[in-house]
């Protein structure tokens, strides 16, 4: 039997099986089984061979990373060419793009690199069209917008979301809070830690979900009401977990009535890629999941530079400040002065652990 048909097999035998505590040992198996077969579907089973093909292997540049994903058709290459101005084919008919096509935003200062990736279809998760590609480069972004196409149904935003999360990207999610540590004896622990009673994982449930995947001995520790999906999720130990926004394209083809039902989605923008409606939003809205902020640096003696800020992801430190300015400032660095919302005074003499926050002011002062 192929892998896809024990997959079809275990996904109806799901189906079939009704939700509660008395079957949720056997659920629990299946869904190990499930997890298990799908990363082999995923894997590569040929070492040699023809590679990722033409216009996958696209080299990461600038600040963060932003994929557009959609179903063909729906304007992800008119979206990329009225945000970076690079050309990307556009046509009325589906399957125009055929790979993936880079371009550039320069947005408050960073440099974001947007990616028009080729129209997935159903079943891209099994290896249907040129999907795993797709969704393999989905993987390294930083941020993914979802296009949808407003006059479609919205059936599409379920089928693509299933496809990410079979491949092990999980959508505006947060890693479980849990501790999982494979030992050598003593068998199977689980304990939680706070005011809460665990209410989907058992001891059973968790040995027979371990013991697929031949693990005897280990010790799990609960800090929040964790399900057998993210606890597979951390065993597996490949996820990704990245922010999602839902830009639904095409607004300018329906009614007013339409768009305000619309607009209870969460993480939903709506545009129109063609005519240029919202595009401002759209941007704002990338910034603020992309979780960047921008310092300024200040030479003694002179105005900061405000033209050339420093981008980097929320919370840096100023020692990862002055990593990513050059890597040799910290063997000279003695402490910094700090202008902005992270500080009480201005300026404020701080060390290298200091969290910075947006438009913040450094002035770093070097061992004489």
């Amino acid at each position: 039997m192929s892998l896809l048909a024990k997959i079809k097999e275990i996904e109806e035998e799901m189906a079939r099986t009704q939700k509660n505590k008395a079957t949720s040992y056997h659920l629990g198996l299946l869904k190990a089984k499930l997890a298990k077969y799908k990363r082999e579907l995923l894997m590569p089973t040929s070492k040699g061979g023809g590679g990722g093909g033409e216009g996958f292997d696209v080299t990461k540049a600038g600040d963060a990373r932003v994929g557009l994903i959609g179903f063909p058709s729906v304007g992800k290459s008119t979206l990329l060419t009225k945000l970076t101005g690079t050309f990307s084919e556009v046509a009325a008919y589906e399957f125009t793009t055929l790979t993936c096509i880079p371009g550039v935003i320069w947005y408050k200062g960073a440099k974001i690199q947007l990616l028009d990736l080729p129209g997935i279809i159903e079943g891209a998760k099994d290896g249907k069209g040129r999907g795993r590609q797709v969704i393999a480069v989905g993987r390294t972004c930083n941020v993914i917008c979802i296009v949808l196409d407003a006059m479609k149904p919205l059936e599409h935003k379920r089928i693509i979301e299933r496809e990410l999360e079979g491949f092990g990207i999980r959508l505006n999610k947060r890693p479980p809070h849990m501790s999982f540590k494979q030992k050598e004896r003593g068998g199977i622990n689980l304990t939680h830690v706070g005011n809460f009673t665990p209410t989907h994982l058992e001891l059973d449930v968790v040995k027979a979900v371990l013991g697929e995947y031949k693990i005897h001995n280990a010790d799990i520790n609960l800090r929040e009401d964790v399900t057998v999906d993210e606890l597979i999720d951390v065993i597996e130990g490949n996820r990704v977990y990245v922010p999602c926004l839902y830009v639904l394209n095409k607004i300018d083809g329906i009614s007013l009535e339409e768009l305000e039902i619309l607009a209870k989605i969460p993480h939903y923008v709506p545009i129109s890629a063609h005519l240029e409606w919202n595009m401002d939003q759209l941007l704002e809205k990338v910034w603020e999941y992309l979780d960047l902020m921008r310092v300024y640096t200040k030479p003694k003696g002179q105005i900061p530079d405000y033209n050339a800020p420093v981008v980097m992801w929320r919370n840096a430190t100023v020692e990862q400040f002055c990593d990513k300015l050059h890597k040799s400032i910290m063997r000279q660095f003695k402490y910094a002065n700090v202008w902005g919302a992270s500080v009480k005074h201005n300026p404020q003499k701080v060390g290298k652990e200091h969290v910075l926050q947006d438009e913040d002011v450094v002035q770093i002062v070097k061992k004489v």
